[in-house]
């Protein structure tokens, strides 16, 4: 009787160790994600996130996604950036282009270390709504409950989360499956690095933006360095 106890005993306390283990490290395209591991080092792992791994490494933010942070990043699968039009992901991965990757790439990126259940605190407060400051420097809108959270950008696309809460050393990764568009225009993202036309130069720069307004396009005053030029 006492045997058979123990022999139960064991099995309940295996399961539980195997059930803390999985809670720990949830797998994430194909690989474990190690909490005591960094973003980059856990991302670099996912089969599923080789394009967002690629962008990251050209838009230079290795070293700040390996910092001691904390950050909560939203990470978009391989599936999200092939939906964006055609010749998108390859455009922004072209040097030239490398201030407006990586504008969108921090739209992805908050400050903290944010678990789902704190998302859940902040929607409730927000009477259904939690609205995040991105690194970027625009907001993100989070709607749910639990772990069903949803993210939507500021274009009004709406991506859901889903895995949510693989803690990593140095924050939380989220998986969603769409990418995040900041307020960039949609010539700004089919060609990047290109500002949209306008009027002649000619004119002041009142009737120019007026002209650009009915075009549908956004003429902003002329920048103070060519890195501005992507904006």
């Amino acid at each position: 009787m006492n045997l058979k106890l123990m022999t139960a005993t064991a099995l309940v306390a295996l399961t539980l160790a195997g059930g803390a283990f999985a809670m720990t490290d949830p797998m994430v395209g194909g690989a474990a994600m190690y909490d005591s591991k960094t973003i980059v080092d856990n991302a670099v792992n996912s089969k599923d996130h080789t394009t967002l791994v690629a962008a990251v490494k050209a838009a230079g933010l290795v070293d700040t996604l390996q910092s001691p942070g904390p950050f909560t990043v939203f990470a978009p699968t391989n599936a999200a950036f092939a939906a964006l039009p055609p010749g998108t992901v390859d455009t922004l991965l072209k040097p030239e282009n490398k201030a407006q990757l990586t504008q969108v790439l921090t739209y992805h990126v908050v400050p903290g270390r944010l678990s789902s259940q704190m998302l859940e605190a902040q929607i409730k407060a927000g009477n259904g709504t939690a609205i995040l400051k991105t690194v970027e420097g625009d907001s993100l809108v989070v709607r749910g409950s639990g772990k069903h959270l949803t993210v939507t950008d500021d274009k009004g696309n709406t991506a859901n989360v889903t895995i949510a809460d693989v803690f990593q050393s140095n924050g939380v990764i989220m998986v969603i499956d769409k990418v995040l568009l900041p307020k960039l225009t949609d010539r700004q993202m089919t060609r990047p690095g290109r500002r949209p036309r306008g009027p002649p130069a000619g004119f002041s720069f009142r009737a120019r933006r007026a002209a650009a307004k009915k075009m549908g396009a956004v003429l902003r005053p002329p920048p103070r360095s060519p890195q501005e030029e992507l904006y």
